[in-house]
């Protein structure tokens, strides 16, 4: 079974700079080869077969940054691709933005990503990046992901292969009613409130809107104002997070089937 580890890194200025490159040529790729695919479609109605390497004497800087970037922002668009054309509900792909989240995604090939001693060893960086390992793990790295918030955090999901752990089975079953006073009812009578995060932090994100929309575009104060703004809608997403995530784990390790309303809520 796949499993990731998420964890938080503390590049210095060099790696900041490579990252971003990172992201920038990741995204450049995804959109030039969707851009292609869709203009060869129009012309011929059939799919066009590009990889990145058909690119980078176009653009000699692709090559500044890991192939693997480069090949992995391919295969998700060759999925995202025939997906689409297997099932329309799927949602054509859409072109990526610089805006929000940035990331890429490399694979660990003969020991080129390794943790040791509190930082981790990217391929085609020189130096080892500070990684803050709050839990282990003994199986080997298959791939991981770096990406970057809004709120100029950074962060690692690495990709391990592990041997399932059963839980102990139990003979209990439950259903779930979700709500909307309450967040659920379970068929045993216990209710879980609706903590109501963001109308908690209306008052707040009314008054950081406010003051963004004060700021003269392109200044720093401006930036300044977007950035407090991120933060605190990263502080109610993660504030849900964690209510659903130590929620979910109750109910899975309370119960042996658990039945859910067949609702898009």
């Amino acid at each position: 079974m796949k499993k990731a580890y998420k964890f938080r890194l503390y590049p210095n200025e060099e790696q900041k700079e490579y990252f971003a490159k990172c992201f920038g040529c990741s995204r450049f790729i995804y959109n030039q080869m969707l851009e292609d695919k869709i203009n060869y479609y129009k012309e011929t109605k059939e799919m066009l077969k590009n990889t990145p390497a058909q690119y980078k004497k176009a653009y000699p800087w692709l090559k500044e940054v890991d192939s693997l970037a480069l090949a992995n922002a391919q295969l998700n668009l060759e999925k995202a691709y025939k997906n689409f054309f297997k099932d329309k509900s799927m949602g054509f792909p859409k072109f990526k933005s610089r805006r929000g989240k940035q990331s890429y995604i490399t694979n660990n090939q003969n020991g080129t990503i390794y943790i040791e001693n509190g930082y981790i060893k990217l391929p085609k960086l020189k130096s080892k990046v500070k990684i803050i390992k709050h839990r282990e793990f003994e199986s080997e790295i298959k791939s991981c992901t770096i990406s970057k918030t809004r709120t100029n955090k950074y962060y690692i999901s690495i990709f391990v292969e592990e041997n399932i752990k059963l839980l102990p089975k139990i003979d209990k079953k439950v259903g779930i009613d979700l709500g909307v006073k309450d967040f659920a009812i379970t068929s045993d009578g216990e209710i879980y409130e609706n903590p109501k995060w963001l109308r908690k932090s209306e008052k707040r994100l009314k008054k950081l809107q406010k003051d963004l929309s004060r700021k003269k575009k392109g200044s720093r104060n401006r930036e300044k104002a977007k950035l407090k703004l991120a933060k605190q809608h990263e502080k109610i997403a993660n504030q849900r997070k964690d209510y659903l995530h130590k929620l979910s784990s109750k109910i899975i390790n309370e119960n042996q089937v658990i039945v859910l309303e067949d609702l898009k809520v």
